[in-house]
């Protein structure tokens, strides 16, 4: 099977948490839980963050985001996973850091001043409700198995498979198709993300998706429907 590793970014909707402690004094941090938590939480006691956005000041790149957090996973022995992102809350719109890796809320703080050494500057805290539904856009690197026509698995996380689709689709169409499909398939409790992968030849459309012991079978469902629906 062939292996492939891409640059590319997600964008997605999700409901997101203000952190209120364990940070750094007046600055802006965001959690979003996994949108398969209860089911993962059943398997270990520890409640453990599944994505954090520490919302800088100003734009920063994604090159300058991988150096910086290399230097943390090397001096703190860390297995932290940096990227960059952009969050639209209501009519606002915030740049920072999407990190993946930290193990308990706690570490938030002390992460959060590893990146602060890096000479990050962090947005002033802003007031957010609980559950606050936002549209996120993540650029990050991908490392994926070919398993099937159009289908590809993570080599880090088996339920998770991304599937190309021809053309480009603006996000208001592709969630009216998403809600469509939904309600008329075999496969339940699965979560969706847009995306893009940057290649030599261009640009590739996809969508990822999300399911705790999700089969390739299901995958092949699932492609199918949005292939009708795009063709």
């Amino acid at each position: 099977m062939i292996v492939r590793e891409l640059i590319g970014k997600l964008t997605k909707q999700e409901n997101v948490n203000p952190i209120e402690r364990n940070k750094i004094s007046n600055t802006f941090v965001i959690d979003i839980p996994s949108p398969i938590e209860s089911y993962y939480s059943r398997f270990h006691d520890i409640n453990m963050p599944n994505t954090i956005l520490f919302i800088t000041k100003t734009p920063v790149s994604f090159e300058r985001i991988l150096r910086a957090t290399k230097n943390i996973n090397i001096i703190g022995g860390l297995k932290l996973e940096g990227a960059k992102c952009e969050i639209k809350i209501g009519s606002r719109k915030y740049n920072g850091i999407r990190v993946k890796g930290i193990e308990k809320y706690t570490d938030i703080e002390k992460i959060q001043n590893a990146y602060k050494l890096e000479g990050f500057e962090f947005e002033k805290n802003r007031r957010l409700a609980k559950n606050t539904d936002s549209l996120i856009r993540i650029n990050k690197f991908f490392n994926l198995k070919n398993v099937n026509s159009g289908i590809y698995q993570s080599q880090t996380n088996k339920d998770r498979y991304y599937i190309e689709i021809p053309g480009n689709i603006n996000w208001d169409k592709f969630r009216e198709i998403t809600f469509s499909i939904k309600n008329n398939i075999s496969v339940t409790n699965y979560d969706v993300a847009k995306g893009i992968f940057y290649e030599n030849d261009g640009i590739s459309e996809m969508i990822r998706i999300v399911k705790p012991d999700i089969t390739i079978e299901m995958v092949k469902e699932i492609q199918k429907k949005y292939l009708d629906k795009l063709s």
